[in-house]
């Protein structure tokens, strides 16, 4: 008996291996490299070896020697004949701003000199290497193993003694734009339980035929692109859009206070409403449709009102949907960006649209990483809080 039994564990366990192979492939190896871009940048430390290397005894306090510009004049023209120049300059740009131009302007002043003397010639090429900062700034772009994206990331910097301090007010955007996406999720979620209960409601104790077709009006937005369903919502909530003119032909509004509902806050939260709302309606009416409307007239025959059964009855059985249904909807929301980004404006963005930014437009893919890492340590955080408040175990989703 043991050998069929120890065959069938094994075609069972074969029958996981191509859902095991979909889940490394598509969830686990791209987290992995995420993860590891976040802190691993070895770009600037493979084209400036020699530079680096000079640089590790200089005390940061005046300009390096005549042989450290010699030896990174001589590493920069050779990346300038390779057409590797770019991206080193690049990098060491995010760190001191006026990098990228200083760089390609000594590259190309540099390109056949042989000078007396390097420091005055790549000082006159461009004045930012008669500075500590620009020195400063090649030697930690040359970290292959670095916190600074993270430090970025929370609206942190170093100092030139290396201590971690708060970045200036204007460039704090990550942890108010964090916080920002937080409030706004939640924001979401408690609107779509407010608006999706009474539908689940009404879906759940509705007759079978007006029950399925409720339900078919739910579905019917997972059958529309969400990117027409988006555009639309420009269409309705803009200056001239049909909310406006409605608004202004019952008298509601003038003509020339027509209210600015989309491009910001607003047209993201309608938007972003409409968009996750079954996400709510249907794991609510998954466990409703199995509470028993003989309890609210049991509750009734009682002497209880309906709100008080409602509340000490109905409202109790109905949590496992209630909390399922906003877990959902508050993770999924957190990740949105197509939304907000076509609605939402500038004071509609959220963290996601940010890091969409960096992988896409400005290619500083370990800042992309270690907001992304951030954000993924901030929704299992608050998974880890709401398992100890709620309990997933207390989840339904049929």
């Amino acid at each position: 008996m043991a050998r069929p039994l120890s065959g069938a564990r094994l075609r069972a366990a074969a029958l996981t291996l191509p859902l095991l192979a979909f889940v490394a492939v598509t969830f686990m190896a791209p987290l992995g490299s995420m993860l590891v871009r976040s802190f691993y940048e070895p770009h600037v430390a493979d084209a400036l070896p020699q530079t680096l290397e000079s640089l590790r005894a200089w005390d940061g306090s005046s300009v390096p020697d005549e042989n450290t510009f010699r030896i990174l004049a001589t590493e920069l023209r050779l990346l300038d004949q390779q057409r590797k120049l770019g991206g080193v300059a690049t990098r060491i740009n995010r760190l001191e701003g006026g990098m990228r131009s200083a760089i390609m302007d000594t590259a190309r002043a540099l390109r056949d000199a042989e000078p007396d003397s390097w420091r005055e010639a790549m000082t006159a090429a461009d004045p930012a290497w008669g500075t500590e900062e620009a020195w400063r700034a090649v030697r930690r772009a040359g970290e292959r193993y670095t916190m600074r994206h993270y430090l970025n990331a929370l609206d942190l910097d170093r100092d030139p003694s290396g201590n971690i301090v708060a970045q200036s007010p204007e460039r704090r955007i990550y942890l108010p734009l964090l916080l920002r996406t937080l409030g706004v999720s939640l924001a979401i979620t408690v609107i779509c339980l407010i608006l999706g209960y009474p539908v689940a409601y009404l879906i759940a104790n509705a007759s079978p035929g007006r029950s399925n077709l409720l339900l078919l009006l739910v579905l019917v937005p997972f059958w529309t692109s969400l990117l027409v369903r988006t555009t639309s919502w420009i269409v309705l909530l803009q200056n001239q859009g049909v909310v406006n003119d409605l608004l202004v032909a019952v008298g509601v509004i003038g003509d020339d206070g027509r209210l600015a509902l989309v491009y910001n806050m607003v047209g993201t939260l309608v938007a972003m409403t409409q968009v996750l709302l079954p996400f709510m309606i249907l794991p609510l009416y998954a466990v409703m449709r199995s509470i028993s409307p003989t309890y609210l007239r049991a509750a009734s025959s009682l002497g209880a009102t309906f709100p008080q059964g409602f509340v000490r009855v109905y409202w109790p059985q109905s949590l496992p949907g209630v909390a399922a249904g906003s877990l959902l909807v508050f993770i999924l929301s957190i990740g949105y960006y197509i939304t907000p980004a076509l609605v939402g404006g500038r004071t509609g963005q959220l963290i996601s649209n940010m890091i969409a930014y960096h992988m896409q437009e400005s290619l500083n893919w370990g800042l992309a990483a270690a907001l992304g890492v951030i954000l993924l340590v901030t929704v299992m955080s608050l998974y880890l809080v709401y398992n100890r408040l709620v309990g997933i175990e207390r989840m339904r989703l049929s």
